[in-house]
């Protein structure tokens, strides 16, 4: 795989970056239990705390409280929580008395939740990764963050990111480096590592995530856990540091990660359709997952893409998952999107061919001056190509897409690996960028896709399932996420000996 260029994405993971320090939230201990699963208000799915909260059982205030001491306690080793909301409890408390008075304010009312920090987040400092921005503040939040708190949700904290998300690691030169919690010397993945490491480590809820080439769903499968990347033109990109600009627009989109494939149902209907400023999202309406009859769907699978053979455990859990569907579905098949391999190697000089002079714009409005050591080595020795041969490539690309649209004429859903490897060490991923196409090509197409844990490795690191469909039709995804959650237990709670310090 020769042909298939190192510097296909941005990053070069770096050694020996200190982690950030967190403020510490010194608060009492009553609501938190040092083992997994013990009713924990923290290992609870979004969507039931909501609910609790709505019905009275359980105040915002307690459920704000008890994840701001998860984090306290588990941040330290894993350092995905970069600053907190030191106004999360009084939001909480305003929450609650909102609910007395009969004002509930959205399905997420009082619900905490993070957010990468890739994000505009308003009056909480949102750097994007970047020197330039380390004391940004926005005075409004992105659009997909201003629906989740119009819907009630409370950002207590902004989650770690590689400088302009460009990375499959999580580590930058101003918070360091985030850790995976079922192996803290594994990476949790990147860019939306930080949100997926606290999920994971039951921090956090719910997270929003971003997705450019697989931002979201690598995280997911490295750290256990559900996320989706929704189609292309689904969710507007507005407020975010890679936003809707320029050529590569398209492969960016914002998505939910939680612990649960029922929370990222309930999250994605609240952040899509169009706000007035993203030109590229469309007024497409999103289909209703429980209404999927999923015993009518015709699923494909494989094992392999034909650009890089995943593990034997990998394709084990794959395999397992698709027998699975067998009982469920209409039928089940194996098959490989056509022209992976071809767009894959014919056009590896798109992303960066204007010698990065699109990353560099975004620094330069940010008023990054020191690059980070991964941003540095990804942009140097850039080498333009000519105008011919950009047209040539975008011809290349418009003509993938059309011949894969082919596919969904026989199947519905695809089932297939996230990645060719389990969670790796800091800097692996860099030699092993043919192991992320199971990933970036679905940007390339546009497809939407959501991550599933379905299976573990022998020393008990997650694996996750992938599951796409056509454009527009993330109600499938997610029937068919949620049946295999279903299946398999989908997340994890993670063994606290190995996160609390």
């Amino acid at each position: 795989m020769g042909a298939l260029s190192r510097r296909s994405f941005l990053g070069l993971t770096g050694a020996g970056l200190a982690a950030a320090s967190l403020p510490a939230f010194r608060m009492s201990k009553g609501l938190y239990s040092a083992s997994p699963g013990a009713n924990r208000l923290v290992d609870l799915a979004a969507g039931e705390l909501a609910a609790r909260i709505r019905n009275g059982e359980i105040s915002s205030e307690e459920v704000v409280q008890a994840h701001l001491e998860r984090i306290e306690a588990v941040n330290s080793v894993l350092n995905a929580v970069v600053r907190l909301n030191e106004r999360a409890l009084e939001q909480a408390r305003a929450a609650d008395r909102a609910l007395g008075a009969g004002q509930l304010v959205g399905a997420l009312h009082g619900v905490p939740i993070t957010v990468k920090d890739s994000h505009d987040v308003g009056g909480m400092v949102s750097t994007g990764g970047t020197q330039g921005r380390a004391d940004y503040v926005p005075d409004a939040s992105g659009t997909a963050v201003r629906r989740l708190q119009a819907a009630g949700a409370i950002v207590i904290g902004r989650t770690n990111t590689p400088e302009l998300t460009l990375s499959f690691d999580t580590v930058n030169a101003l918070y360091g480096r985030t850790w995976n919690p079922y192996d803290p010397i594994l990476t949790p993945g990147g860019s939306s590592g930080g949100a997926a490491a606290i999920i994971a480590a039951s921090g956090s809820p719910l997270d929003l995530g971003s997705d450019t080439g697989g931002s979201i769903r690598l995280p997911s499968h490295f750290c256990g856990i559900a996320g989706i990347k929704p189609t292309s033109g689904r969710v507007p990109r507005t407020g975010h540091i890679i936003s809707f600009d320029g050529l590569h627009q398209s492969l960016t989109q914002i998505g939910p990660m939680a612990r649960t494939v029922d929370d990222l149902a309930l999250v994605l209907p609240l952040i899509a359709g169009p706000d007035g400023v993203d030109p590229h999202v469309a007024p497409v309406p999103l289909g209703d997952p429980a209404a999927v009859d999923v015993s009518a769907l015709r699923i494909a699978y494989h094992l392999d893409n034909g650009i890089v053979t995943p593990t034997g455990e990998i394709m084990a859990t794959v395999r397992t998952a698709a027998r699975a569907m067998e009982s469920a579905a209409a039928e089940v098949t194996e098959a490989v999107p056509p022209g992976l391999l071809d767009y894959a190697v014919g056009t590896d000089g798109l992303w960066m061919g204007d010698e990065g002079s699109w990353a560099r714009r975004i620094l330069e409005a940010a008023g990054t001056v020191e690059l980070s050591a991964e941003m540095a080595t990804g942009l140097e020795g850039r080498e333009p190509i000519s105008s011919a041969e950009l047209t040539r490539l975008l011809e290349l690309r418009d003509r993938f897409r059309s011949e894969a649209l082919g596919f969904w004429e026989q199947h519905d859903v695809l089932l297939c690996p996230v990645n060719a490897y389990p969670a790796l060490k800091p800097g692996e991923w860099w030699e092993m960028i043919p192991a992320f196409s199971y990933t970036y090509l679905y940007n390339e197409l546009g497809w939407p896709g959501a991550v599933v844990r379905c299976g573990a490795t022998a020393s008990g690191l997650p694996i996750g399932v992938q599951v796409l469909a056509a454009p527009w039709r993330e109600d499938r995804c997610l029937a068919v996420a949620r049946h295999l959650e279903r299946e398999f237990g989908g997340w994890r709670p993670v063994e606290d000996a190995l996160i609390v310090s």
